[in-house]
């Protein structure tokens, strides 16, 4: 059985030598088993729920409504992603001197695990009719990192980042609106 205490534990073990290899590691191994991460951390609704937060530790459970969509975003600190279910298409972007261009990206199925630097900007979106869950592992505390942004899908304006927004989004899936 998936323990989160065990795994939170293992994560603060491997950022001991601040090297994210060694989290996507913690990762991949905890994914092996996605039906027991699926009976731990349920996949019944969108939400983004942290399992850990300190100021050098991020986890989160991650679970994206069917065809949900989530705007470009950063990080500004590295991120390991882990999907124990679904799917989870990433969109990336880079800074131009206008704002931010399409510059490729990748599909993330059950099992999968990615590793984002920290100069990373990216989409996510759920393209299936059904939940996807993710465990998303971030170098900081990424609930309340200064400085982040967020880019309007229509206008592609940069806006503040505000993670109780992303929260709120989450939550306003559940009801079929999402469109954020």
């Amino acid at each position: 059985m998936f323990d989160i205490d065990q795994f939170v534990a293992e994560c603060r073990e491997a950022i001991s030598g601040r090297e994210p290899l060694a989290i996507k590691e913690v990762l991949e191994r905890a994914i092996r088993t996605p039906t027991e991460l699926e009976r731990a951390l349920p996949t019944t609704r969108a939400e983004l729920v942290p399992l850990h937060v300190s100021d050098d530790l991020t986890i989160l459970k991650v679970v994206w409504a069917p065809r949900m969509t989530f705007r470009p975003h950063n990080h500004l600190m590295w991120a390991a992603i882990g999907l124990y279910g679904g799917q989870e298409d990433n969109t990336f972007f880079r800074r131009t001197g206008e704002g931010i261009i399409q510059s490729g990206g990748r599909q993330l199925q059950t099992g999968d695990v990615a590793l984002l630097g920290d100069d990373t900007i990216h989409a996510v979106s759920n393209p299936r009719t059904s939940f996807t869950g993710a465990i998303h592992v971030y170098g900081g505390d990424i609930t309340k990192r200064p400085g982040r942004s967020e880019w309007d899908e229509q206008t592609g304006d940069e806006v503040d980042y505000d993670f109780d927004r992303t929260r709120r989004y989450f939550e306003t899936a559940n009801t079929g609106i999402a469109t954020g």
